[in-house]
Protein backbone atom coordinates (compact mmCIF):
# COMPACT_ATOMS: atom_id res chain seq x y z
CA UNK A 1 0.00 0.00 0.00
CA UNK A 2 2.48 2.36 1.11
CA UNK A 3 4.72 1.76 -2.54
CA UNK A 4 1.35 2.39 -4.05
CA UNK A 5 0.94 6.03 -2.56
CA UNK A 6 4.91 6.69 -3.30
CA UNK A 7 4.33 5.71 -6.88
CA UNK A 8 0.91 7.94 -6.89
CA UNK A 9 3.03 11.31 -5.42
CA UNK A 10 6.00 10.30 -7.82
CA UNK A 11 3.78 9.98 -11.15
CA UNK A 12 1.08 12.86 -10.30
CA UNK A 13 3.20 14.90 -8.35
CA UNK A 14 1.42 16.47 -4.86
CA UNK A 15 1.88 19.85 -3.96
CA UNK A 16 4.15 21.40 -1.20
CA UNK A 17 2.77 22.98 1.38
CA UNK A 18 5.27 25.81 1.26
CA UNK A 19 5.09 28.05 -1.07
CA UNK A 20 1.49 27.31 -2.33
CA UNK A 21 -1.47 28.91 -1.04
CA UNK A 22 -4.81 27.88 0.29
CA UNK A 23 -8.04 26.67 -1.96
CA UNK A 24 -9.16 29.43 -3.34
CA UNK A 25 -12.69 30.67 -1.19
CA UNK A 26 -14.38 32.50 -3.63
CA UNK A 27 -14.00 29.43 -6.04
CA UNK A 28 -15.15 26.96 -3.86
CA UNK A 29 -17.37 28.51 -1.74
CA UNK A 30 -19.56 29.79 -4.33
CA UNK A 31 -19.63 26.15 -5.58
CA UNK A 32 -20.08 24.98 -2.34
CA UNK A 33 -23.34 26.54 -1.83
CA UNK A 34 -24.56 25.73 -5.93
CA UNK A 35 -24.16 22.05 -5.02
CA UNK A 36 -25.61 22.22 -1.73
CA UNK A 37 -28.48 24.26 -3.34
CA UNK A 38 -28.50 21.89 -5.85
CA UNK A 39 -29.02 18.91 -3.29
CA UNK A 40 -32.01 20.78 -1.81
CA UNK A 41 -33.41 21.21 -5.52
CA UNK A 42 -33.02 17.89 -6.53
CA UNK A 43 -34.83 16.84 -3.43
CA UNK A 44 -37.17 18.59 -3.79
CA UNK A 45 -37.86 18.06 -7.55
CA UNK A 46 -37.59 14.28 -7.61
CA UNK A 47 -39.69 13.22 -4.17
CA UNK A 48 -43.02 12.86 -6.59
CA UNK A 49 -40.70 11.33 -9.02
CA UNK A 50 -39.52 8.91 -6.65
CA UNK A 51 -42.34 7.83 -4.98
CA UNK A 52 -44.43 7.16 -8.54
CA UNK A 53 -41.19 5.85 -10.58
CA UNK A 54 -39.90 3.22 -7.42
CA UNK A 55 -42.14 3.78 -4.62
CA UNK A 56 -39.35 5.23 -2.73
CA UNK A 57 -39.47 9.32 -2.54
CA UNK A 58 -35.56 9.49 -1.87
CA UNK A 59 -34.57 7.38 -4.25
CA UNK A 60 -33.40 9.71 -6.73
CA UNK A 61 -31.95 11.96 -4.04
CA UNK A 62 -29.98 9.32 -2.54
CA UNK A 63 -28.60 8.43 -5.86
CA UNK A 64 -27.30 12.62 -6.39
CA UNK A 65 -26.23 12.16 -3.23
CA UNK A 66 -23.47 9.31 -3.81
CA UNK A 67 -22.32 10.96 -7.30
CA UNK A 68 -21.76 14.13 -5.13
CA UNK A 69 -19.92 11.99 -2.34
CA UNK A 70 -17.70 10.16 -5.61
CA UNK A 71 -17.37 13.50 -7.14
CA UNK A 72 -16.18 15.06 -3.88
CA UNK A 73 -13.77 12.29 -3.94
CA UNK A 74 -12.40 13.25 -7.10
CA UNK A 75 -12.10 16.86 -6.72
CA UNK A 76 -10.38 16.17 -3.31
CA UNK A 77 -7.58 14.24 -5.19
CA UNK A 78 -7.47 16.56 -8.23
CA UNK A 79 -6.87 19.74 -5.91
CA UNK A 80 -3.88 18.05 -4.74
CA UNK A 81 -2.13 17.43 -7.70
CA UNK A 82 0.64 19.99 -9.05
CA UNK A 83 0.92 21.60 -12.94
CA UNK A 84 3.44 18.39 -13.62
CA UNK A 85 0.39 15.91 -12.37
CA UNK A 86 -2.38 17.72 -14.07
CA UNK A 87 0.02 17.87 -17.76
CA UNK A 88 0.38 14.01 -17.35
CA UNK A 89 -3.66 13.63 -17.52
CA UNK A 90 -3.82 14.65 -20.72
CA UNK A 91 -3.17 11.62 -23.04
CA UNK A 92 -5.28 9.25 -20.26
CA UNK A 93 -8.41 11.64 -20.33
CA UNK A 94 -8.21 11.73 -24.41
CA UNK A 95 -7.28 7.92 -24.50
CA UNK A 96 -9.54 6.79 -22.02
CA UNK A 97 -12.79 9.61 -23.07
CA UNK A 98 -12.76 8.64 -26.87
CA UNK A 99 -12.55 4.64 -25.83
CA UNK A 100 -16.01 5.22 -23.76
CA UNK A 101 -17.37 6.85 -26.44
CA UNK A 102 -16.86 4.57 -28.68
CA UNK A 103 -18.35 2.01 -26.47
CA UNK A 104 -22.02 3.32 -26.50
CA UNK A 105 -22.13 1.20 -30.06
CA UNK A 106 -21.07 -1.82 -28.27
CA UNK A 107 -23.89 -4.19 -27.51
CA UNK A 108 -24.56 -4.50 -24.07
CA UNK A 109 -22.36 -1.82 -22.67
CA UNK A 110 -24.57 1.13 -24.75
CA UNK A 111 -27.69 2.32 -23.44
CA UNK A 112 -30.68 3.13 -25.30
CA UNK A 113 -32.84 6.05 -24.06
CA UNK A 114 -35.43 8.19 -25.90
CA UNK A 115 -33.97 6.85 -29.14
CA UNK A 116 -30.36 8.09 -28.20
CA UNK A 117 -27.08 6.15 -27.47
CA UNK A 118 -25.24 8.14 -25.14
CA UNK A 119 -24.92 6.06 -22.07
CA UNK A 120 -22.60 3.15 -20.96
CA UNK A 121 -23.47 0.64 -18.75
CA UNK A 122 -21.27 -0.87 -16.56
CA UNK A 123 -22.69 -3.55 -14.09
CA UNK A 124 -25.00 -1.11 -11.73
CA UNK A 125 -22.99 1.89 -13.47
CA UNK A 126 -24.43 3.90 -16.00
CA UNK A 127 -21.71 7.04 -17.67
CA UNK A 128 -22.77 9.72 -19.93
CA UNK A 129 -19.54 9.56 -21.84
CA UNK A 130 -19.67 13.20 -23.62
CA UNK A 131 -19.71 14.49 -19.94
CA UNK A 132 -15.96 13.24 -19.63
CA UNK A 133 -15.38 14.00 -22.89
CA UNK A 134 -15.93 17.72 -22.21
CA UNK A 135 -13.56 17.70 -19.87
CA UNK A 136 -10.68 15.58 -21.37
CA UNK A 137 -10.68 17.73 -24.32
CA UNK A 138 -9.83 20.84 -22.45
CA UNK A 139 -7.12 19.06 -20.80
CA UNK A 140 -6.01 18.32 -24.73
CA UNK A 141 -6.43 21.27 -25.91
CA UNK A 142 -4.59 23.36 -23.49
CA UNK A 143 -2.01 20.86 -24.01
CA UNK A 144 -1.95 21.50 -27.30
CA UNK A 145 -1.80 24.84 -28.13
CA UNK A 146 0.53 25.64 -25.43
CA UNK A 147 2.79 23.65 -27.12
CA UNK A 148 1.86 24.99 -30.37
CA UNK A 149 1.89 28.78 -29.59
CA UNK A 150 4.30 29.57 -31.69
CA UNK A 151 2.26 28.33 -35.02
CA UNK A 152 -0.99 29.65 -34.03
CA UNK A 153 -0.71 32.30 -37.13
CA UNK A 154 -0.56 29.80 -39.32
CA UNK A 155 -3.73 27.06 -39.94
CA UNK A 156 -2.84 24.44 -40.95
CA UNK A 157 -0.46 23.35 -38.90
CA UNK A 158 -2.00 25.23 -35.83
CA UNK A 159 -6.01 25.59 -35.39
CA UNK A 160 -6.39 23.60 -38.07
CA UNK A 161 -5.64 20.45 -36.37
CA UNK A 162 -7.76 21.30 -33.13
CA UNK A 163 -10.70 22.06 -35.37
CA UNK A 164 -9.97 18.35 -36.92
CA UNK A 165 -9.96 16.71 -33.50
CA UNK A 166 -12.93 18.72 -33.01
CA UNK A 167 -14.61 17.90 -35.75
CA UNK A 168 -14.17 14.12 -35.50
CA UNK A 169 -15.78 14.07 -32.05
CA UNK A 170 -18.34 16.60 -33.19
CA UNK A 171 -19.71 13.95 -35.91
CA UNK A 172 -19.42 11.08 -33.07
CA UNK A 173 -21.55 13.37 -30.98
CA UNK A 174 -23.97 13.47 -33.47
CA UNK A 175 -24.27 10.55 -34.71
CA UNK A 176 -25.79 9.37 -30.41
CA UNK A 177 -27.14 11.91 -31.42
CA UNK A 178 -25.86 14.66 -28.51
CA UNK A 179 -26.35 17.95 -30.38
CA UNK A 180 -26.19 19.98 -26.94
CA UNK A 181 -22.96 18.30 -26.20
CA UNK A 182 -21.43 18.86 -30.07
CA UNK A 183 -22.38 22.65 -29.34
CA UNK A 184 -20.63 22.58 -26.03
CA UNK A 185 -17.12 21.28 -27.48
CA UNK A 186 -17.30 23.91 -30.18
CA UNK A 187 -18.11 26.79 -28.06
CA UNK A 188 -15.21 25.32 -25.80
CA UNK A 189 -12.93 25.21 -29.04
CA UNK A 190 -13.68 28.70 -30.17
CA UNK A 191 -12.73 30.03 -26.37
CA UNK A 192 -9.46 28.35 -26.05
CA UNK A 193 -8.24 29.36 -29.90
CA UNK A 194 -9.75 32.95 -29.10
CA UNK A 195 -7.61 33.26 -25.45
CA UNK A 196 -4.22 31.15 -27.09
CA UNK A 197 -4.11 34.10 -29.62
CA UNK A 198 -5.54 32.77 -33.06
CA UNK A 199 -5.84 34.73 -35.53
CA UNK A 200 -9.44 36.54 -35.69
CA UNK A 201 -10.24 35.64 -39.43
CA UNK A 202 -9.26 31.93 -39.10
CA UNK A 203 -11.51 31.76 -36.21
CA UNK A 204 -13.99 34.17 -37.61
CA UNK A 205 -14.13 31.67 -41.42
CA UNK A 206 -14.03 28.24 -39.33
CA UNK A 207 -16.95 30.18 -37.24
CA UNK A 208 -19.10 30.32 -40.06
CA UNK A 209 -18.44 27.12 -41.99
CA UNK A 210 -19.00 25.61 -38.28
CA UNK A 211 -22.54 27.61 -38.01
CA UNK A 212 -23.74 26.27 -41.42
CA UNK A 213 -22.68 22.76 -40.08
CA UNK A 214 -24.32 23.08 -37.14
CA UNK A 215 -27.87 24.69 -39.45
CA UNK A 216 -27.57 21.89 -41.54
CA UNK A 217 -27.62 19.41 -38.76
CA UNK A 218 -30.79 21.21 -37.45
CA UNK A 219 -32.53 21.20 -40.50
CA UNK A 220 -31.20 17.24 -41.06
CA UNK A 221 -33.86 15.88 -37.96
CA UNK A 222 -37.27 16.29 -37.86
CA UNK A 223 -37.21 16.29 -33.90
CA UNK A 224 -34.53 18.95 -34.24
CA UNK A 225 -37.01 21.43 -36.31
CA UNK A 226 -40.18 20.90 -34.05
CA UNK A 227 -37.42 22.20 -31.34
CA UNK A 228 -36.79 25.35 -33.47
CA UNK A 229 -40.50 25.79 -34.64
CA UNK A 230 -41.31 25.67 -30.67
CA UNK A 231 -38.66 28.27 -29.98
CA UNK A 232 -40.06 30.62 -32.27
CA UNK A 233 -43.39 30.47 -31.35
CA UNK A 234 -44.31 27.81 -28.66
CA UNK A 235 -48.07 28.39 -28.23
CA UNK A 236 -48.44 27.22 -32.12
CA UNK A 237 -47.52 23.62 -30.57
CA UNK A 238 -48.29 24.12 -27.30
CA UNK A 239 -49.74 20.27 -26.53
CA UNK A 240 -46.28 19.14 -28.98
CA UNK A 241 -43.02 20.16 -28.91
CA UNK A 242 -43.43 23.97 -27.27
CA UNK A 243 -45.40 22.21 -24.20
CA UNK A 244 -42.23 22.23 -22.09
CA UNK A 245 -41.35 25.61 -22.61
CA UNK A 246 -44.55 26.79 -22.40
CA UNK A 247 -44.29 25.15 -18.43
CA UNK A 248 -41.24 26.33 -18.31
CA UNK A 249 -42.59 30.18 -18.61
CA UNK A 250 -45.69 29.41 -16.29
CA UNK A 251 -42.94 28.40 -13.95
CA UNK A 252 -41.18 31.61 -14.45
CA UNK A 253 -44.20 33.90 -13.99
CA UNK A 254 -46.02 32.54 -11.18
CA UNK A 255 -42.49 32.89 -9.09
CA UNK A 256 -42.33 36.65 -9.42
CA UNK A 257 -39.74 38.75 -7.43
CA UNK A 258 -39.79 36.35 -4.24
CA UNK A 259 -41.31 33.43 -5.73
CA UNK A 260 -43.88 31.13 -4.11
CA UNK A 261 -41.95 29.50 -1.52
CA UNK A 262 -39.33 26.29 -1.38
CA UNK A 263 -41.74 23.35 -2.01
CA UNK A 264 -44.77 25.13 -3.31
CA UNK A 265 -44.19 25.29 -6.65
CA UNK A 266 -46.77 23.15 -8.92
CA UNK A 267 -44.81 22.32 -12.36
CA UNK A 268 -42.48 19.96 -11.07
CA UNK A 269 -45.69 17.86 -10.42
CA UNK A 270 -45.51 16.06 -13.87
CA UNK A 271 -46.02 19.53 -15.47
CA UNK A 272 -42.49 20.57 -16.76
CA UNK A 273 -41.01 17.79 -18.12
CA UNK A 274 -37.47 17.39 -17.32
CA UNK A 275 -37.84 19.77 -13.88
CA UNK A 276 -34.75 18.12 -12.14
CA UNK A 277 -32.44 17.75 -14.98
CA UNK A 278 -32.73 20.56 -17.87
CA UNK A 279 -35.26 22.91 -16.65
CA UNK A 280 -34.12 22.94 -12.74
CA UNK A 281 -33.43 26.38 -13.08
CA UNK A 282 -37.08 27.38 -13.72
CA UNK A 283 -37.90 25.32 -10.65
CA UNK A 284 -35.91 28.19 -8.94
CA UNK A 285 -37.65 30.64 -10.44
CA UNK A 286 -40.82 29.57 -9.33
CA UNK A 287 -40.14 29.03 -6.04
CA UNK A 288 -37.28 31.46 -5.23
CA UNK A 289 -38.48 33.75 -8.17
CA UNK A 290 -35.91 36.11 -9.60
CA UNK A 291 -34.03 36.72 -6.48
CA UNK A 292 -33.30 33.42 -5.97
CA UNK A 293 -32.64 33.08 -9.90
CA UNK A 294 -30.01 36.32 -9.42
CA UNK A 295 -28.30 34.91 -6.58
CA UNK A 296 -27.82 31.73 -8.11
CA UNK A 297 -26.74 33.62 -11.20
CA UNK A 298 -24.30 35.42 -9.30
CA UNK A 299 -22.60 31.87 -7.63
CA UNK A 300 -21.67 31.27 -11.03
CA UNK A 301 -20.05 34.56 -12.32
CA UNK A 302 -17.64 34.72 -8.88
CA UNK A 303 -16.42 31.34 -10.77
CA UNK A 304 -16.18 33.07 -13.89
CA UNK A 305 -14.08 35.67 -11.94
CA UNK A 306 -12.40 34.04 -10.34
CA UNK A 307 -11.33 31.10 -12.69
CA UNK A 308 -10.67 34.29 -15.61
CA UNK A 309 -8.10 35.76 -12.93
CA UNK A 310 -6.62 32.02 -12.08
CA UNK A 311 -5.97 32.36 -16.14
CA UNK A 312 -4.87 35.71 -16.22
CA UNK A 313 -2.30 35.65 -12.94
CA UNK A 314 -0.93 32.07 -14.39
CA UNK A 315 2.38 32.41 -16.34
CA UNK A 316 2.40 29.10 -17.01
CA UNK A 317 0.69 28.55 -20.95
CA UNK A 318 -0.95 25.34 -20.26
CA UNK A 319 -2.42 26.36 -16.74
CA UNK A 320 -3.45 29.36 -18.33
CA UNK A 321 -5.27 27.55 -21.02
CA UNK A 322 -6.90 24.79 -18.66
CA UNK A 323 -8.24 27.25 -16.66
CA UNK A 324 -9.74 29.01 -19.74
CA UNK A 325 -11.16 25.76 -20.04
CA UNK A 326 -12.16 24.81 -17.45
CA UNK A 327 -14.01 28.16 -16.48
CA UNK A 328 -15.98 28.34 -19.61
CA UNK A 329 -17.50 24.64 -19.34
CA UNK A 330 -18.87 25.68 -15.53
CA UNK A 331 -20.09 29.08 -16.72
CA UNK A 332 -20.69 29.05 -20.23
CA UNK A 333 -22.64 25.55 -19.90
CA UNK A 334 -24.60 27.32 -17.07
CA UNK A 335 -25.26 30.18 -19.25
CA UNK A 336 -26.56 28.47 -22.44
CA UNK A 337 -28.70 26.24 -19.66
CA UNK A 338 -30.53 29.33 -18.58
CA UNK A 339 -30.74 30.92 -21.71
CA UNK A 340 -32.77 27.51 -22.90
CA UNK A 341 -35.18 27.83 -19.90
CA UNK A 342 -35.73 31.50 -20.59
CA UNK A 343 -36.81 31.08 -23.87
CA UNK A 344 -33.65 33.00 -25.47
CA UNK A 345 -32.20 29.63 -27.87
CA UNK A 346 -33.71 26.46 -28.56
CA UNK A 347 -33.63 23.26 -26.72
CA UNK A 348 -29.98 21.97 -25.91
CA UNK A 349 -30.34 19.13 -23.62
CA UNK A 350 -27.48 20.43 -21.55
CA UNK A 351 -27.49 20.21 -17.33
CA UNK A 352 -27.09 23.10 -15.13
CA UNK A 353 -23.37 22.65 -13.61
CA UNK A 354 -23.70 21.98 -9.75
CA UNK A 355 -27.45 22.25 -9.61
CA UNK A 356 -29.28 19.56 -12.21
CA UNK A 357 -30.05 15.59 -11.12
CA UNK A 358 -27.13 13.93 -13.05
CA UNK A 359 -24.22 10.82 -12.11
CA UNK A 360 -21.26 12.16 -14.87
CA UNK A 361 -22.32 15.20 -15.13
CA UNK A 362 -22.09 16.64 -11.70
CA UNK A 363 -19.21 14.33 -11.15
CA UNK A 364 -17.29 15.84 -14.15
CA UNK A 365 -18.20 19.37 -13.24
CA UNK A 366 -16.83 18.62 -9.64
CA UNK A 367 -13.82 17.27 -11.68
CA UNK A 368 -13.26 20.46 -13.06
CA UNK A 369 -13.49 22.46 -9.94
CA UNK A 370 -11.02 20.27 -8.30
CA UNK A 371 -8.35 21.15 -11.46
CA UNK A 372 -9.23 24.71 -10.54
CA UNK A 373 -8.37 24.85 -7.37
CA UNK A 374 -5.35 22.84 -7.64
CA UNK A 375 -4.15 25.94 -10.25
CA UNK A 376 -5.52 28.36 -7.94
CA UNK A 377 -2.90 27.02 -5.01
CA UNK A 378 -0.09 27.73 -7.22
CA UNK A 379 2.29 30.82 -6.19
CA UNK A 380 0.68 33.96 -7.48
CA UNK A 381 2.90 36.27 -10.03
CA UNK A 382 5.13 38.93 -8.31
Amino acid sequence: MRNAVTYFKSWFGRFDAVGYRRPDPWLWLPAAALILFGLLMVLNTTYFLGLAKTGDAFHFFKLHLAHIAAGFVVLAILSQFSLTGLRRLVMPLAIGSVAMLMAVYVPHLGLVRGGARRWLKLGPIVLEPSEVVKVALIFFLADFLARRQDRLRDFVSGPGTAFAVVGALAIILLKQPDFGSTVMISVILFVMLYAAGAEAKHLGAAGAIALVGLVVQMFAKSYRMRRLTAFLDPWQVARGAGFQLIQSFIALGAGGLRGVGLGAGRQKMFYLPQSHTDFIFAVVGEEFGIIGACAVIALFCMILFRGMRIAHDEPDPFASLLAVGLTALLSLQALINMAVVIGMIPTKGLPLPFLSYGGTSIMMAMAALGALLALGRRPAVR
